[in-house]
């Protein structure tokens, strides 16, 4: 497995987390070890998206980092890359 993908991996894992955490805080609001959960994995995805997006590209159109060029129609496309 090449960078691209270990990178893209850890972004896919951490976005499921978040969003299983998401949905246990849904109902256990005061849970403390779950907030602190939620907040951890929200800053190693900022993270990983930021490290990726330097290395080879917004994965999202919010993404574009040059404002003299629009990068996201480079290919290939997020979706095409393995």
């Amino acid at each position: 497995m090449n960078e691209r993908q270990m990178l893209l991996e850890k972004i896919k894992k951490y976005d499921f987390a978040i969003k299983e955490l998401n949905l246990y805080l849904d109902t256990h609001p005061n849970c403390r070890r779950g907030l602190a959960m939620y907040s951890n994995y929200t800053k190693l995805l900022k993270e990983a998206v930021c490290e990726y997006t330097e290395k080879f590209g917004p994965l999202t159109p919010d993404r574009n980092t040059d404002p003299q060029h629009w990068d996201w129609v480079n290919d290939p496309w997020p979706w095409e890359r393995s």
